[in-house]
């Protein structure tokens, strides 16, 4: 799907802002291709080569669905709940944890912090080259891409590589920028939840669940 241009009056500067589509539109990048607001970002001055557009691509909404954005667990004991105190660590390794998590980072509007980090670890999974590819690419555009309304605070350098790397991606290329959103949570937002309303009710209500023979 073609991309829509709007001129930026303060700087002059074209801006492309892209909609996502089964198909992103795509500049041409060294050897290979990148999307076309990425490369803005870096800031090449590039060629559009307009038949990408039309390239076969894996369905892009089944990739997306295939990135968790919840998950199944059982309910937490009230021992698992205490050991979420201990350490951001022990929170994160469970699924009722980060699911617990999750549901407080809402609350602030950040839940896009923790559904990065989790289609980070999904992407870390996968084998196959094409899907790679394409999932790598849907992260792009769902955390990383500026004109994205989910975009998870980086710093340049990490966007740097990224952007480079985006030309031939692997399950790693977001290493980086996971390991700046885990620390991000763990030193702003899992102190708060620590004391919200979110994790203290939970820890109360098994608190006050009979104990079972």
């Amino acid at each position: 799907m073609a991309a829509l241009e709007e001129e930026d009056t303060s700087g002059g500067q074209t801006l492309f802002r892209g909609l996502h589509s089964h198909s992103a539109s795509r500049s041409q990048c060294g050897n290979g291709t990148v999307p076309r607001e990425m490369c803005r970002t870096s800031g090449c001055s590039l060629t559009v080569r307009n038949q990408e557009d039309q390239r076969p691509t894996i369905a892009s909404h089944e990739l997306r669905a295939d990135l968790p954005t919840w998950e199944e667990s059982p309910a937490p004991t009230l021992e698992e709940v205490n050991a979420w105190a201990q350490s951001f660590d022990k929170l994160m390794v469970t699924p009722a944890g980060r699911n617990a998590f999750r549901e407080f980072l809402r609350t602030e509007f950040s839940e896009e912090n923790m559904l990065f980090w989790m289609a980070c670890e999904e992407l870390k999974k996968e084998a196959n080259k094409n899907i790679i590819e394409e999932k790598a690419r849907i992260i792009y555009e769902d955390y990383i891409s500026i004109l994205s309304p989910k975009e998870v605070s980086l710093d340049s350098r990490v966007r740097e590589v990224i952007n480079r790397n985006m030309v031939e991606p692997s399950q790693h290329i977001f290493d980086d920028a996971q390991l700046q959103i885990y620390t991000l949570m763990h030193r702003d937002s899992y102190p708060r939840f620590m004391n919200s309303t979110v994790y203290k009710d939970l820890l109360q209500s098994l608190s006050e669940k009979p104990i079972e023979a």
